[in-house]
Formats: C-alpha cells, sequence, structure tokens
C-alpha cells in the first residue's frame, strides 16, 4: 500500500453517427397515366417500351463507411507521444511539491518506471551515494535516470530501487520503455515514490538544481494519465528564454 508522508517527504525531496444506406435498386419508369390523343382519329396513341441499353442502367448506391465513435482517446496530439511515468493502479500525485516546481509520483516499491517520450537517456545513477551528513543537492536522487526527449526537453527520474539492465547513456528508448522501478533511494525519507522533474537541457550534464525540476509537471501528468499527449515543449521553452541555466545555488 502507498504511504503518504507529505511532512517527512516534503523536508527529503525539496530539491479526447454513423448512418449505413442500404443499396438502391433501379426501377423501370411507369407509362404516363394519361395517353396523347391520334390527330386523325382521336384515339389515344399506343404508349412506347422504353429501351434500355446497359449502359443507361444506374449503378446501385455505394453502402457509406460507418464511423467510429467511443473508444478510448488518441494515445498522439500532435507530433510527440507521451505516456505517464509509472505503470501502475495504485498511484498518487501532488500537484505541487516543497521548494521548487516538480512532483512525487507515490507507488508502491517495484512497481515500473518508462520512458514519457521517446529520446535517449542523458544520464544515470545506478549508485546510491547519499548521506544526510554529506553534501546535500547533487546526491539527494540516489538511483535515477535523465532523459533528453525528442522533443528537446528533459525528464528526470529518482529515488529508484533499480534501474533497468542495458538503460545506460546515450541509449535511445521509446515512450513507455522501462528505465528502473519505483524506489526510495536517496534522501526519499524511506517513502516508496518517484521524484520526477522537467526541464530545459543546459550546457553541461551534472547541473542536478536545473535537472531536479523548473516546471510544474503535475498539468502534464493530469493529461497523460488520460492518454492525451500534452507537451510541455512550450512551458520549457519559455523558461529557458527568461532564465537560461542559472548557476548552482
Amino acid at each position: 500500500m502507498i504511504v503518504v508522508l507529505a511532512g517527512a517527504l516534503a523536508a527529503g525531496c525539496a530539491q479526447n453517427a454513423s448512418e449505413a444506406g442500404e443499396p438502391v435498386a433501379w426501377e423501370e419508369p411507369a407509362a404516363a397515366t394519361t395517353a396523347a390523343a391520334d390527330p386523325t382519329t382521336g384515339a389515344p396513341e399506343p404508349t412506347p417500351t422504353p429501351t434500355l441499353t446497359p449502359s443507361a442502367t444506374p449503378s446501385p448506391r455505394a453502402r457509406p463507411t460507418p464511423l467510429k465513435t467511443g473508444g478510448a482517446p488518441k494515445a498522439t496530439i500532435g507530433k510527440w507521444k507521451y505516456v505517464f511515468p509509472v505503470q501502475a493502479s495504485n498511484v498518487s500525485y501532488h500537484p505541487t511539491h516543497s521548494g521548487y516546481p516538480a512532483t512525487d509520483i507515490f507507488a508502491d516499491c517495484g512497481e515500473p518506471v518508462v520512458a514519457v517520450t521517446d529520446g535517449k537517456v542523458l544520464e544515470v545513477s545506478r549508485v546510491d551515494r547519499y548521506s544526510k551528513t554529506g553534501t546535500q543537492g547533487p546526491d539527494n536522487g540516489g538511483l535515477s535516470v535523465s532523459l533528453l526527449g525528442d522533443d528537446g526537453v528533459r525528464y528526470y527520474g529518482s529515488h529508484l530501487t533499480v534501474v533497468q539492465s542495458g538503460i545506460e547513456a546515450g541509449v535511445r528508448v521509446r515512450a513507455g520503455q522501462r528505465l528502473g522501478t519505483v524506489g526510495k533511494t536517496g534522501n526519499a525519507n524511506n517513502v516508496c515514490h518517484l521524484h520526477f522533474g522537467i526541464s530545459p537541457v543546459c550546457e553541461r550534464t551534472g547541473d542536478w538544481w536545473i535537472r531536479r525540476g523548473v516546471i510544474w509537471p503535475a498539468p502534464y501528468l493530469n493529461d497523460w494519465r488520460k492518454q492525451k499527449s500534452t507537451s510541455p515543449v512550450s512551458k520549457v521553452s519559455s523558461y529557458k528564454a527568461s532564465n537560461g541555466c542559472p548557476r548552482e545555488p
């Protein structure tokens, strides 16, 4: 079961009518109800029988293709596809985060963490170097993976239990591909969750204070969970245009 320890975690993480017509059969036109009179005898002229050639016979109307209605919304809206980063039935997250824009996604330890979009792996941490008495910041995430999406945005997930085999810097991944599992490494205060951050890519790696998150992920997570591929590209681009890559605090 997911345990939400808001107070303790805040301190630790603070860093989308069919109509089927029937074919209509052609019918021979009916004879006129009133015939014209012969001017010499006064008798009605015989009604001529129409002669049809094969080319004059109209084809039946084609049946229209029914429209599909209902069903799940399209997963991709626009250029990029996005998926929710934790593939579990029992998941929750807060719309805000302590200290800076990010989101903590609560799920049981061991639940799959996946790539939110197509891209390549930027950084991987497979060793938990965090210490309460050591440097606070760079190692807070414990085991983690950062991804550069094909959309140009960086996505970061930390506190993993394990990083999936084969996930290394430079490796291409697809949306929904497994990166690791939910855990509580680093400064997670012993609570199973995924710290999730969205940020621009800066000139160098290791910029943990930006990588951890600079825009609020919750609105995008809400849509991705509904299979709506709302993109954070515009928001991230706006942030970088205004702030660049600030120095380490």
